[in-house]
């Protein structure tokens, strides 16, 4: 099977690459610059020069495939409805490329599990939630695609939950843009919120996994921990960089993250029964917590994304 990757140079995205590499696939990945191009070439992919704005290209090169698997997207914060709405106009140009194509062509969109409502255990079953700002702007690309399995597309959503290791760190990166700032691990409130975890390279499997026999109109959850409480987490990573431990208050994440302070204290925690039992999936990488007191997941990162702090000169 030929794949076409956006976001292939990503840390989940190269993960999925080299997935669907060892298990005898051809992926075409997606490269904005000429760094993610030879990175890609290096793992034995092919590459197509573009971004998500280059519907004519993102068009071709679904056609040309057997499968797309959508992990790009644009994290930019002073227009996030800009990149929800470029995130659907893309999905919709790719479905529209398999659906002419024709032959039951699959197609994996990624999503999340913060889009759902919140303090309670989030499944498959379960829409994004409207009322809430991320889920409002992002969740209906989940609806755009799924309407495609109606099309003679074999689609399906996974809904990503924190993800950590081989270079990514999740909603930990969070936490340490707080260690930068004020020399501590803070958490929200009295730390009991839960963040759903699951390493890279498990992810990885999954959607190799769906994009092999996933069925159409399908949703998953890549979910190895359930819910990690975020004291719990602090905790651990306080110890492993050997600095103090806080709680801060909702004005103060919302000072310092602006819009991902609903990030720092949502409550997710997801269930992936049903994903386990439909793709025969099994988490088998370390936990969050066992991967943070080794210590790799920090190790391996050297720098935090641009999505996990707010300049302090900006207004809120």
């Amino acid at each position: 099977m030929k794949v076409f990757v956006t976001g292939a140079s990503g840390n989940v995205g190269k993960a999925v690459t080299k997935e669907l590499l060892s298990h005898g696939h051809q992926v075409l990945g997606l490269a904005r610059s000429d760094s993610s191009a030879n990175e890609l070439k290096s793992l034995g992919a092919e590459v197509q020069r573009g971004t998500l704005a280059d519907l004519g290209i993102l068009k071709k090169a679904a056609s040309e495939c057997d499968a797309v698997a959508h992990l790009a997207f644009v994290h930019d914060l002073d227009d996030y409805a800009g990149c929800c709405a470029a995130d659907r106009a893309a999905i919709e140009t790719m479905g529209s490329a398999l659906a002419a194509a024709g032959g039951n062509r699959a197609f994996v969109i990624s999503s999340g599990t913060m889009l759902l409502a919140k303090g309670q255990i989030g499944t498959e079953d379960q829409t994004y939630d409207e009322g809430d700002p991320f889920g409002a702007l992002r969740g209906p690309s989940e609806s755009v695609a799924l309407a495609f399995a109606e099309k003679g597309v074999r689609v399906s959503v996974m809904r990503l939950p924190s993800v950590f290791g081989e270079g990514g760190l999740g909603c930990l990166a969070l936490m340490l843009a707080v260690v930068q700032s004020k020399g501590v691990v803070g958490y929200l409130d009295a730390g009991e919120n839960r963040w759903p975890a699951t390493h890279t390279l498990d992810v990885a499997r999954a959607y190799r996994l769906a994009l092999e026999s996933g069925k159409a109109g399908s949703v998953f959850h890549p979910v190895a921990d359930e819910g990690v409480c975020t004291r719990e987490i602090a905790e651990v990573l306080g110890k492993k960089l050997n600095v103090p431990v806080a709680s801060m208050s909702q004005r103060e994440v919302l000072e310092m993250f602006g819009p991902m302070a609903i990030a720092m204290g949502a409550d997710s925690p997801s269930s992936s029964i049903k994903t386990r039992e439909e793709l025969g999936w099994i988490p088998v990488q370390p936990s969050l917590l066992e991967d943070l007191r080794c210590g790799n997941c920090l190790e391996s990162q050297t720098a935090l994304p641009s999505w996990s702090h707010w300049p302090q000169d900006r207004a809120v």
